[in-house]
């Protein structure tokens, strides 16, 4: 075994020692050496690569909703406090005008309901006014906020409806109150004139 080893090193020694010897010859004038890279050519390398018209890439999200989302999800347990904070932080982070009005809208949106914190029917149907002039055709909203208005649109109808209600109940109580004094009125006057009568 191990003579058939010796001459097997001896043959790869020969082939290692010759494949080294080997210089390219200088194509330059003598005297100037040859670097290694002008020596070996660089291997051409094709990189399979997209370009960018190629791409397929899908665009970054253009805000994270993941705090006007758990703001949602606090809102529909019934943590109006909590979900306060995450549409708060929600508007923080994200400066963009569809972000800012949807933040909006769940702030005015908890000033609507009565175990909230904020709340407030008049500053709820106020914010709603002003949502409903800064809300743009184009702007590309989440789909709760856009039911969030459509609730404080509602919410303020009513409350202008309860406004007339209580109006038309404080006319009415006065009117009432005249009728009755009147009513007294005649009443004095009719027991006074049946009383003069008697002989």
């Amino acid at each position: 075994m191990t003579a058939l080893l010796t001459p097997l090193l001896a043959a790869g020694i020969v082939l290692l020692l010759t494949a080294c010897g080997t210089v390219p010859e200088a194509s330059e004038a003598p005297g100037q050496e040859l670097s290694v890279a002008e020596a070996v050519p660089a291997p051409e390398l094709t990189l399979n690569l997209p370009t960018r018209e190629q791409c397929q890439c899908q665009p970054s999200p253009a805000r994270d909703l993941t705090f006007l989302e758990r703001g949602y999800q606090a809102l529909s347990q019934g943590d109006a406090v909590t979900a306060l904070q995450h549409f708060q932080r929600y508007k923080r982070l994200e400066t963009g005008v569809a972000a800012q009005w949807e933040a909006d809208v769940a702030i005015a949106y908890l000033a609507m309901l009565p175990d909230s914190p904020l709340y407030d029917h008049d500053a709820a149907e106020q914010s709603y006014q002003s949502l409903a002039r800064r809300l743009l055709p184009d702007m590309q909203v989440h789909a709760t906020a856009l039911l969030m208005r459509d609730s404080l649109a509602a919410f303020a109808l009513l409350n202008r409806h309860i406004a007339d209600l209580e109006n038309s109940n404080a006319t009415l109580t006065e009117d009432l109150a005249k009728r009755e004094e009147a009513i007294r009125r005649l009443r004095e006057l009719t027991l006074g004139q049946s009383r003069g009568s008697q002989p």
